[in-house]
């Protein structure tokens, strides 16, 4: 089965690693939390994925101030500061022994409740806080090959129904999405808004270049990714012009390149869309500007340390 731009190479050392559960440095296999916690029983949460390069989380202020955003708007009290998290984030990295290649999945819950209800009131705990950090590497040849997309019939939702801008544990539209484009034999589903005009994938955000032009969505059905937000600064730095703007997937056929971002991956080239063939020159590739810029961007940013300010 195909898993797109989050395939990755096996590891063993992730066996022996430990996870962070709410201070709690804990044995991969004894890692657990409980049946009545909100992230479990209802998907009340938010997340975030991170990236260790040179013993350095990258980007580590905009991630915070998203999950900050994520848990002030589902009216969630955190009782620890963006600094004492990413203290934690560190004291499990360094037990583990990691510098480099590592995801680190950051998950907060509402906390564990006393009944299996969605009523807020019922949570008993403070929030729960889990830090999953893996040696993880992306395929080289999802990098070097590119992935296909599909496009599905789930749409992003209206933020009225649930703001797609909120990080959230519940991703069950986009998993739908998954599982639609990878019956049809892509790797990625291509998701449009309510108006029929592309939005975003269902885990990655969605580029073209047209004559020379970056053009990727409004953004008003999508997260707010970081790494997105990265490749509109780097292409602008570049004299790249940029368009976020409504398109078609007529615009997407017909487009010179194609390309995915995440923090994972980073940029990721899209060979097919609906099985139609996206040219990709590499010869004289946009997005590998990009890509090359994005990595640098990494390391410059890590060399300014561990802290937050």
């Amino acid at each position: 089965m195909a898993k797109g731009t989050h395939d990755y190479v096996d590891d063993p050392r992730n066996a022996d690693i430990v996870i962070n559960i709410n201070g709690e440095l804990i044995a991969r296999n004894d890692a657990k939390i409980s049946v009545f916690d909100s992230g479990f029983i209802l998907g009340d949460g938010v997340w975030e994925g991170l990236r260790l390069h040179e013993g350095v989380v990258a980007f580590a202020r905009e991630h915070m101030d998203r999950l900050w955003e994520g848990t002030k708007a589902l009216h969630m009290t955190m009782e620890i500061s963006q600094d004492e998290l990413m203290n934690r984030i560190y004291e499990t990295v360094d037990t583990n022994k990691m510098k480099d290649g590592v995801h680190i999945r950051l998950m907060v819950s509402r906390g564990v409740k006393a009944t299996p209800y969605q009523d807020p009131r019922m949570t008993i705990t403070p929030p729960t806080i889990v830090i999953i950090p893996e040696f993880k590497n992306p395929l080289k040849t999802t990098v070097s090959e590119g992935i296909k997309l599909f496009t599905v019939h789930v749409r992003r939702g209206a933020p009225d129904v649930q703001d797609p801008k909120l990080n959230s544990h519940s991703k069950l539209n986009c998993i739908t999405a998954c599982i639609q484009a990878t019956e049809a034999g892509a790797d990625e589903g291509l998701m449009l808004d309510p108006h029929g005009f592309v939005a975003t994938c269902n885990s990655t955000h969605f580029f073209i270049i047209r004559s020379g032009e970056l053009w990727t969505s409004t953004g008003d059905y999508c997260l707010g990714g970081i790494t997105r937000s990265k490749v509109i600064k780097m292409a602008e730095k570049l004299d790249i012009p940029v368009r976020q703007k409504n398109f078609s997937l007529m615009e997407v056929y017909s487009a010179d390149e194609a390309f995915v971002t995440g923090t994972f991956a980073g940029l990721v080239p899209v060979k097919t869309v609906d099985g139609r063939s996206i040219d990709n020159r590499r010869d004289t590739s946009t997005m590998e500007s990009l890509r090359l810029a994005y990595l640098n961007h990494i390391a410059e940013d890590a060399s300014t340390g561990r802290s937050l300010t």
